[in-house]
């Protein structure tokens, strides 16, 4: 999901409370906190020496200790005032891909993709997900697209790694 397309929803939702499910039935506590938003410049080179450049919005959720059994959920109408509010000072990439930065005792510090949201009577629901690491160097590397590479395939000198 692009930061324009939550904005927007955000926004046509701004009624309802905002909740994130960041696995299956998982949802992130009530406590929640937007606590920083950063706007990422990724400069890379991939293993096969092709350079790559792309802009990320990471919105971070924090789950506050002194809130543990807090039952309201921030409202989509508090969360984009605040998205607003961090716009003033460091404006966002609107046509860039949005993450959101989680974790708790249970699950890992990760950046989550925004796969799917759902719509209740009184619910936004931003359906988190993981995506794997890949090799974006497949072609270059001889890496089939269904097959793990063995380890020789990224031998030096072969052009890949």
């Amino acid at each position: 999901m692009k930061t324009k397309e939550l904005l927007n929803i955000l926004e046509v939702n701004s009624g309802k409370n905002l909740l994130f499910e960041y696995a299956p039935g998982q949802l992130v506590g009530a406590n929640y906190h937007i606590t920083e938003v950063k706007n990422v410049t990724i400069d890379s080179v991939d293993c096969g020496a092709r350079p790559d450049f792309w802009k990320e919005t990471i919105i971070q959720l924090w789950e506050s200790p002194l809130e543990i059994g807090k039952r309201d959920y921030m409202s989509a109408y508090k969360a984009l005032s605040i998205l607003k509010k961090v716009d003033k000072v460091k404006p966002m990439e609107r046509d860039v891909e949005v993450k959101f930065e989680y974790s708790n005792n249970n699950f890992h510090t990760a950046q989550l993709f925004v796969n799917d949201y759902e719509v209740s009577n009184e619910d936004l629901i931003l359906k988190l997900g993981v995506e794997k690491t890949d090799c974006k160097a497949k072609e270059l590397c001889g890496v089939p697209e269904t097959v793990v590479a063995p380890a020789s395939a990224c031998a030096p000198g072969n052009g890949c790694c």
